[in-house]
Formats: structure tokens, sequence, C-alpha cells
């Protein structure tokens, strides 16, 4: 699946097992067969053996992610937040409990704040109020919560089997993904560790590797997708238009991946102190940098989705439980970017403060 001339050497070990583990998975019975706490047992392997997102393992753990999205979205999904609050807590040098599973919420929505106090001399704070868009909380074990603190927002860790945490699962009613419930979650009193100080979460070079790690789940959503229609262009070797589309796909899947391995590169070159508050000592500007990968993977990622839907037409789409799962948990997935506001994001970036040779 990776092309070993465009991801950098520490990308080209990733752990055969490790893919043929998540097909597994994703095979089983049931929906796709695995349950929530199936999924999140695999996240747990995973991350006993592979690399955390750091400036030097970034072309593995990018790599793993993409792996694991070819053979199930969903299960991506459920893994990518977990590795990435395992590297945001080794990042501020706080240990996980042993067996825990992690999610990581961080959006922000109208109408919805969640504020954090200090609970005194002993450094905890109390979180009231609802967050959004909190993935699996009903089956996590704790999570990394962003909550305002006067004027800043601030990370803190947060064991979701407390009293005061009421998870509302019901309000997921999305047709993809949907034994991934992110609905919101009301906190009321709940007892909460600050990980890093204020604005040390959304400042660090981390925050902008962890959205192109995502980007990567994506990426490896539309491969899944363009085997699909590979298998069938096998099956209809006369069809030149089949082979366009084939055609059209690989060249979509390959600037996609450039974009990825590029950014790979540019981290692992970086140094190896990826916890500071600061960036690295490098020229990138991360925010620049995840903002234009982020772009050009949805925009190949949404342009083979499309065709291969085209292509194959509505049989797979009706009669195939994995295929059609695959094509609604992408759609859904990558609207975790935010189309024309992150372009608009990038526009700023650049007229503020450069970062394009033009």
């Amino acid at each position: 699946m990776l092309r070993s001339s465009a991801w950098p050497a520490s990308a080209r070990s990733v752990d055969t097992a490790r893919i043929e583990e998540s097909a597994r998975i994703a095979g089983g019975p049931g929906r796709r067969g695995a349950t929530p706490a199936d999924r999140l047992a695999f996240a747990r392997s995973v991350a006993a053996t592979a690399p955390l997102l750091s400036a030097g393992t970034a072309g593995g753990s990018f790599a793993a992610l993409a792996a694991v999205a070819a053979a199930d979205v969903a299960l991506a999904r459920t893994v990518e937040p977990h590795l990435d609050a395992l590297g945001i807590l080794a990042q501020a040098g706080v240990d996980a409990p042993e067996g825990s599973t992690w999610g990581v919420f961080a959006a922000e929505g109208p109408g919805l704040r969640l504020t954090a106090t200090s609970g005194g001399s002993d450094g905890s704070f109390a979180l009231d109020g609802t967050k959004p868009w909190c993935s699996l909380a009903s089956s996590l074990s704790n999570a990394l919560v962003t909550a305002h603190v006067g004027d800043d927002r601030q990370l803190f860790a947060v064991d979701l089997r407390q009293d005061g945490v009421t998870v509302h699962d019901e309000a997921w009613v999305a047709r993809g993904m949907p034994d991934v419930p992110s609905g919101p979650v009301d906190f009321a009193g709940v007892h909460a560790t600050p990980v890093g100080a204020p604005g040390w979460y959304l400042t660090r070079p981390g925050f902008a590797w962890g959205g192109i790690g995502v980007a990567a789940c994506w990426w490896g959503g539309a491969v899944g997708l363009a085997r699909v229609l590979r298998s069938l262009v096998v099956s209809r070797p006369e069809s030149e238009l089949l082979q366009a589309a084939l055609g059209a796909t690989v060249a979509d899947l390959a600037d996609a991946e450039d974009a990825l391995a590029d950014a790979a590169a540019r981290i692992d070159g970086a140094g190896t102190d990826s916890g500071a508050a600061s960036a690295p000592d490098s020229d990138d500007d991360w925010s620049l940098l995840a903002q234009v990968v982020r772009s050009r993977v949805r925009r190949a990622v949404d342009a083979v989705r499309e065709r291969v839907v085209r292509t194959i037409g509505p049989a797979p789409l009706t009669s195939d439980p994995a295929v059609a799962a695959r094509v609604a948990d992408l759609e859904l997935y990558v609207l975790q970017d935010h189309g024309e506001r992150d372009l608009a994001r990038t526009g700023r970036i650049v007229v503020e403060r450069g970062g394009v040779a033009w």
C-alpha cells in the first residue's frame, strides 16, 4: 500500500501483523463486528508497538494509521485519538494508567462551554458544562479534555467513569460510523487533572502534527476504496473507462501520499524535542504545513470517493456492507476538515506570516 519511494525509511517497517489484525477485526461479526470494546482493545494493542507521534517517528506513525484505515475507517477513527492522547501525555511527562483507553475531546460548539475551576492547593480542577463531539465517551475509561480557564483554554485528564459525567450517545444519529458515537458529554463538578500549562495543548507543534495524522487516516480510507475499484477493473479487463477511472484514482492518491510523506520527512527532520511548548529547531510553520496537507489530502480523498461511487454503481452500495460502510464512514470522517474555513485560515496565515516561496 505504501510506496517506499515516497515515504521516509521510518515508515517502511509498518508491522504487517498489525495490518492483518485490523483486517481481521474489520471482518468480524456484527455491523463490521467489532464492538467499541473490540476496537479499543485493538487500539491498546497498536499502542503497545506503534511509535507515538514525535519528531523522528512521524513517518512510521502516519503509515500505521493509514494501514489501519485501509482495512476499516471506523477502526482508525478509534485508534487515532487513543494514540494521539498517549503521545500528548508522553510529551507532558504524564503516565497513562495501565489498560486505560483514551479519547481527545477538544472541539467547541455554539452555545456550549466547558469551564474548569481550581479545586485548591492539591492542583486539581472541577469541570462544569458541556463538551460536544466526544467520540466513544461511553466506552472509554479516560479522555483529554480542553476547558476554559478564564481567557485561556487548558487541557485536562479526566476519568470518564466518575460521577458527574453524563454521555449522550442518543444524540448520534449519523449513518457514517454509527458505532463510533460522538455525542455531547455533560460534566458536573467532575474532577480533572491539568496536563500542561494554559495554552500548551494548542501551541505545541504536536497539535499540528496530530492533525496531519488524521489526514493519514483519510488517505488510508481512500486506499481501501481504490482497492474496490481495482478489483472491478481486474474483473473487466476490456473496459478502458474503468481503467481510466483507476488511473485517475492512482494519480489522486499519489498526490495526497506525497503531501503526507513530505510532511513526515519535515517533522522527522525537525529534531527530537516534540514536547516543547514552542516548535523544535526548524524554520517550519507547523500550523501552515498542517492546514495545507489536510486540504490537499481532503481534495484527493473526496475525488477518489466520488469517482469510485460513480464508477462501481449502486450495487455494492446496496448489497455489500463493507463497501457501503466505508463510503459512509469516509464521507463523514473527512468533514473534520472544515473546507472553505480551513482554506481561509491558510490564506490568513500566508498574509500574516508568509510561508510560501512565491
